[in-house]
């Protein structure tokens, strides 16, 4: 390679340094804010946990509960699939714009983003209302005529839950886009607790209503709270239309796919679930079981990486700092395998005493401990491979390539299908639980390879522009 001329060295040696203090100085920021979201995903763990356990203690396992599971499964599938992931092309715009034209053109955006977003929102409510006579039978194919009326009365208690969970999940992302993490993420702990106070206080006279209403009062007073925090940061949530400018068109553009693409990964669980259905009795259980442990540390570090790392990447991507995002994602991908990788191996050489003291008791048996210990060891190898898979999709959204996102997917997709297939032949329901865990880790190989190509495209773009 030809050493640069001394103009060149000149133009770009300083840029060098700058975006190496920066791929310093953001590294650190994403993990002390990943710390701070940590520290408030274990609270509202807790709180869920109380809430959960309250609703045993009144409900048990009766058809009360049976029919708030089967009312509360599709908001919550349209809240992870479409209103979370209006955050991931939402904000590398908002921030470039914030960048490039100051916080009142970002505040324009935002507000027309709410006005797109809840419209949206609201039209899959009233969709959801008005076919819920088709799709419940279905989904609860099994309950008697009176248990299917009230998971109908439930389903339209909670489908309010859609759009005002739209309103906190993109008023969160914008705070956490001024680096505001700590007050949005203990504001998450109200639904649980206000759906717990629900169900001690009303839970004799009101039955399952009471977590229903609960959940709903909770998030409402969420939304309150957080315009509240919001507007004293200078950030106003109320939904404003100035238009349907260029902005707002590129993040609906960057919607479409990144929704695509989370439909696909978010179907992963579902297509499991399914096919362990396909094997002996309590397979699906195992798996399920197997999954509870998983899904806390899922909880407690891929969320919070995700929310703290898309702010960071995505106003590196708007300085067009390339090499410090290269290095910020190799450092803090450093850190997730040095922090995962021995609380991995705990898990899987840990996973039979584990399951034991966790489940075994009553009808759950030592053969019972024995084969989901042996799923729950499979399934936790996929823990340093989601957090990469979860930390490199926001880069890619940060570099707005959500196309890119919808192509993995379908591919991982279809191979954790095949591999499903393979695997559950040989292993049975822990074939299931490898197959995870063998998608996860070439699903973050494909993202991290395409970051690659994808910094170093808009690299040499950057090159070859004009100043």
């Amino acid at each position: 390679m030809a050493e640069p001329t001394s103009a060149q060295e000149q133009q770009t040696q300083p840029a060098l340094r700058v975006s190496a203090g920066w791929a310093s100085s953001a590294s650190w920021k994403i993990l002390r804010a990943t710390g701070v979201l940590t520290g408030f995903s274990g609270v509202v763990l807790a709180a869920t946990v109380a809430r959960e356990l309250v609703t045993a203690k009144y409900f048990g396992r009766g058809d009360a509960v049976d029919a708030y599971v089967i009312a509360y499964l599709l908001p919550s599938f349209v809240v992870n699939i479409v209103a979370y992931s209006f955050n991931l092309a939402l904000i590398p715009v908002f921030v470039e714009v914030r960048q490039r034209e100051g916080r009142a053109s970002a505040q324009r955006l935002f507000s027309g983003a709410m006005v797109w977003s809840l419209g949206m929102l609201v039209g899959v409510v009233v969709l959801l209302a008005l076919i819920a006579p088709l799709y419940l039978p279905l989904l609860g194919s099994g309950f008697s005529a009176p248990k299917l009326l009230l998971t109908r009365h439930l389903l339209y208690v909670l489908l309010p839950l859609i759009a005002l969970t739209g309103v906190t999940s993109n008023g969160t992302a914008v705070l956490n886009a001024g680096e505001r993490f700590a007050l949005p993420g203990a504001l998450a702990v109200l639904p649980p607790l206000v759906a717990f106070a629900f169900v001690i206080a009303l839970g004799r006279s009101w039955s399952v209503y009471s977590l229903a209403v609960g959940t709903v009062a909770g998030t409402a007073l969420q939304v309150i709270a957080l315009a509240w925090v919001a507007r004293r940061h200078g950030i106003d949530l109320a939904p404003r239309w100035y238009g349907f400018d260029p902005e707002l068109r590129l993040v609906i553009r960057q919607y479409v796919p990144m929704m695509a693409g989370a439909l696909l990964l978010g179907s992963t669980e579902v297509v499991d679930q399914a096919m362990a259905a396909m094997l002996p009795g309590g397979s699906v259980a195992a798996l399920s079981y197997a999954r509870k442990i998983v899904s806390v540390l899922v909880v407690l570090g891929a969320i919070p990486l995700a929310s703290a790392s898309l702010p960071y990447f995505s106003e590196m991507a708007a300085k067009r700092a390339w090499d410090a995002c290269r290095r910020a994602l190799r450092n803090v991908g450093g850190v997730i395998l040095v922090v995962t990788v021995p609380v991995t191996l705990l898990l899987v050489f840990l996973a039979h005493p584990l399951i034991r003291i966790l489940f075994q008791r009553g009808e759950f048996s030592p053969h019972d401990t024995n084969v989901v210990s042996h799923v729950e060891a499979w399934l936790a190898l996929q823990i340093p491979f989601y957090l990469l898979t979860s930390l490199g999709l926001r880069v890619i959204s940060a570099l707005k390539r959500n196309g890119v996102i919808m192509s993995i997917a379908a591919v991982t997709t279809t191979l954790n299908v095949v591999l499903n297939l393979l695997l559950m032949r040989v292993y049975g329901v822990a074939g299931i639980a490898l197959s995870t865990s063998i998608v996860f880790l070439i699903c973050a190989l494909l993202i991290f390879l395409a970051i690659h190509v994808l910094i170093r495209r808009l690299q040499a773009s950057s090159r070859a522009a004009p100043d």
